[in-house]
Order: structure tokens, then sequence, then C-alpha cells
């Protein structure tokens, strides 16, 4: 028995030896396969890049003999064109030389016509020929005569003419000197002109004074007091407060520096441009800075919401970009200390905007009026139906009250008017005054039992 048992467990060895080797042999099989398969896959590759590379030359050959295919179309293209252009200027000097000598042979003909006609008509009557001739000289004189005349008469109001239009802009030119001079030397002719440009732009939009800006209000603390400037004492008192919508608002101020901008205009030598244009940009920083420093928006008090810059309105749009070709990031150092520079084109845009802003909160506020109207319309109708009902239900009993009393006055049953019919059988009589008609038509009542009395009573 354990002699079979190691046979068996030999048996049993000898058969996992031969499975290991077997499957050994097999990944060997495995792996020499994988290596093959690689090194065609690289082999590929590499034919595959030999390839590429190859199409790439070819390609770069098509393109170079395609190029010298169209220089050389070019060139011969404008050869010919220049060839043809040579042949049409030959053909056309050719033309013009035929057309010269046509034109020549032409007046010499008509000349030598010309000549034997005066030849001929020198033998006729010499007086037949000169009279003419002196009556037309004699009006040619009597009408430059008269021309001469009302040459001088025009020339006499012409001058005349040409005095009062010299003093008239002469007038002019003094007048212009003197604006010039108001305007350039008055701040407040400037700052007028400013605001008033200002408040045509608000008026072009449908802005309203009082219910989407205000003009020249003062500046009021939390307490209620009015605001002064720290640096010059005067009153904080913006040219416009902009309602942006009905919490939102923004100040806007005008500058007008023209002074410095118009030295600048009129300067004769390339120095005082210089000294005027960097005078003129340092006024717009001046005005920057001090609407900076005036810090207007913080003392916009709540519920109002306030933006955190101030819009400084430059009327002038040349005088603006001039200053922003010499130093294009003067808008962007004004945003920097919370200042909006707008010239008009810029500000005309927003106010649209805001323009159109206060539209639809107009119309928002209108569909509220409306939802408010509504809502009391269906209250007052609940009430009239509530009232409609209660008189209804308020017919319905005297309607029933009135069916009852009808019934009572019914001839038959026991109605009042049978209780009549009664008395009036006892003896009692109607009125004459108000009859009761009704009673004729109740037919006889039984008589009314008298009560039966005692007899020894």
């Amino acid at each position: 028995m354990i002699e079979i048992l190691i046979a068996g467990i030999v048996a049993l060895l000898v058969g996992v030896v031969i499975g290991f080797l077997v499957a050994n042999g097999k990944k060997q099989a495995l792996v020499t396969q994988i290596e093959v398969l690689k090194a065609a896959k690289e082999e590929q590759a590499r034919q595959a890049a030999a390839a590429k590379q190859d199409l790439e030359r070819h390609y770069q050959t098509l393109l170079a003999e395609k190029d010298k295919s169209c220089r050389e179309a070019l060139a011969a293209q404008e050869k010919r064109h220049q060839e043809a252009i040579q042949a049409q200027q030959v053909r056309f000097d050719e033309i013009m030389a035929k057309v010269s000598a046509q034109v020549r042979s032409a007046t010499d003909d008509m000349l030598k016509q010309r000549q034997r006609e005066f030849a001929e008509s020198s033998h006729t009557n010499l007086g037949q020929i000169l009279n003419p001739l002196r009556e037309t000289i004699d009006k040619m004189k009597q009408t430059m005569a008269d021309s001469t005349l009302k040459q001088t008469a025009m020339g006499g109001e012409m001058k005349v003419t040409i005095e009062q239009m010299m003093r008239q802009s002469e007038a002019a030119r003094k007048s212009a000197e003197e604006l010039a001079r108001v305007f350039k030397h008055g701040s407040k002719v400037q700052g007028d002109w400013g605001e008033t440009v200002l408040d045509e732009l608000l008026t072009s939009q449908g802005l309203k004074q009082g219910i989407h800006y205000d003009v020249q209000s003062s500046i009021r603390d939390a307490a209620g007091n009015v605001v002064k400037s720290s640096v010059t004492g005067s009153i904080m008192r913006p040219d416009v407060i902009l309602h942006l919508d009905t919490r939102r608002e923004v100040i806007i101020d005008s500058k007008v520096s023209l002074t410095a901008f118009m030295d600048y205009v009129n300067a004769e030598t390339e120095e005082e441009r210089a000294r005027a244009l960097k005078a003129h940009v340092e006024s717009i920083k001046a005005h920057v800075k001090e609407l900076s420093a005036k810090d207007y928006s913080s003392y916009i008090q709540p519920p109002k919401v306030k933006m955190d810059y101030v819009i400084m309105f430059v009327p002038h749009t040349g005088a603006l970009w001039t200053a922003l070709n010499v130093q294009p990031d003067l808008w962007r150092r004004a945003m920097e200390r919370n200042v909006f520079i707008a010239d008009e084109q810029t500000l005309f845009a927003a106010l649209r905007i805001i323009s159109l802003t206060w539209t639809q909160i107009s119309q928002i506020q209108n569909h509220k009026q409306i939802y408010d109207l509504a809502n009391e319309m269906l209250e007052r109708v609940g009430a009239f139906m509530k009232q409609y009902q209660a008189l209804g239900d308020a017919l319905d009993k005297a309607q029933k009250a009135y069916d009852g009393g009808t019934k009572k006055l019914q001839p038959s049953g026991q109605s009042i008017l049978q209780t009549c019919k009664k008395l009036q059988t006892l003896g009692a009589k109607q009125s004459n005054r108000y009859p009761i008609p009704q009673l004729e038509d109740i037919d006889e009542v039984p008589p009314l039992e008298m009560p039966q009395t005692d007899e020894k009573a």
C-alpha cells in the first residue's frame, strides 16, 4: 500500500514538472513573438518616417518648381504686355502722323480757297462793303460807351458795397476778438457754457430736472448740514446729481479747460505750442485732482446708493482728445482717483442708456399701478357681489312674505276675505270709499253658530 502511494506521489510530481516545462516553453514562445512584433513595429515606424521625409522633400521640390514656373509665366506675361503697349504706341504715333498730315493738307487747301474768294470779291463795289462795316462800327462804339457808363455806375456801387463789407468784417473781427478774450480769460463764462452744454445733453435724452437729475444742489452730510470744501472753503455744489434709477446716484461736474488750449491753437512757434499744450494737460490734471479731493459720492446718504466715481464732463471734445494724444493714460490715472473723464459723445451714449433705464422703471411702475387697480377692482366686485347676493336674499324673503299675504287674501280657505264675508253676512257694511270687490267672488258662507244660553239663566 505504501509503495502504491509513493508511486502516485512520484507520478504527480512528474506531471507537475512536465506542466511547468510546457508552460515555460509557451511563455518563451510568446516573449519571442512579442519581440518580433516590436521589431516589426519599429521597422514600420522607420519606414513611415523615411516615407514622410521623402514626401516632404518631394513637396518642397514641387513647390519650388511651381514657384519657378509662376515667376517665368509672370515674366513672360509682363514681356508680352510691354510688347503690346509698344505696338499700340507705334500704331498711335502712325495714326497721329497721318491725322496731322491730313489736317495740314486740309488747312492749306482752305487757305488757298479763301485767297481765291478774296481775290474775286475784291473786284466788287467797295462802297457796298464799307457802308455796312461803318454802321456796325458806329453801333459797337455806342454799345461800348453805354457799357462804360454802366460799368462806372456799377463800380461805384461795388465800391460802396465793399466798404460796407469791410466795415462789417472789421466789426465782426473786433466782436470775435472780444468774445475770444472774454471766453479765454473769463472762467465764469467758460463754466456757464459747459453747464449749458451739459443741460442740453440731459434734456435731449428726455431726462427731466427734479425727477431724473438735480442741478446745483448743495451737498449735505448725515446731519443735514451743508458741506464745505476742505480746500477752498466754498459750499460743495456739483453741477448735476444724476439719478441712475430710484436708488443709485452719480455726480456730474462740468470742467472747461480752454485757456491753455486756445493758447495752443493760436501759438505761432513750436515752443509756444509745446508750452501751451503742457499747461493744457496740467489744467485737466488739476481738475481731476480737485474733483477727487472733493469726494462728492461719499456724502450720498442711504437709502440712496452711491457710485464710487464722479463724472468729469469736458464739453470740448477737441481739447480733451488733444490732451489724451499727448498723455494717453490720462483717463486711466483719473479713474484711479475715482474720476471718469467723459466728452460729449461718451456722455451722450451713457445718458441714452440711463434714459432707457428710466423708461423701463416707468413701465414697471405703470404695471404695478395696473396690478393695484386690478386688485382694487376685484375687491370691489367681490364686495358688490356680496351686497347683490344679500339683496337677492332679501328679495326672496320679501317674495315669500308677499306670497304668504296673497294666500291670506284668497277668496277660499281660512282667509281674511272669508272672515270679512261672514261679517258682511251678519250685517256689516263695506266702505263706499274703499270697497272690497273680492267679496263678490266668495260663495255663501255658513252662518256663524251662536253660543247656546242656559235656560235656567
